[in-house]
């Protein structure tokens, strides 16, 4: 199986709780879902964040759902309250 790589890069109140330098490895076609499977297991400290976080790639929000098709840069945006 084809494997990718993800940079993560979090922002906000889950940036306390990740490395600065996070890559994950995954297959082909994984899910992000998938891939914040992965680091809730590597980093059981972010799962509470991780759970209410927005992805994004690029400029795009997008839904846990999306297929990873190639090496990207997932942003991770904590929910942020206020007004």
């Amino acid at each position: 199986m084809l494997q990718i790589k993800i940079k993560i890069e979090a922002f906000g109140a889950i940036e306390r709780h990740l490395p600065t330098c996070l890559e994950i490895s995954c297959n082909l076609n994984s899910s992000v879902y998938d891939v914040l499977n992965q680091i809730s297991f590597d980093y059981p400290s972010a799962l509470a964040m991780l759970e209410r976080c927005a992805c994004a790639i690029g400029e795009d929000i997008i839904p846990r759902q999306n297929k990873l098709t190639s090496d990207s840069t997932l942003v991770l945006l904590s929910p942020v309250a206020g007004g």
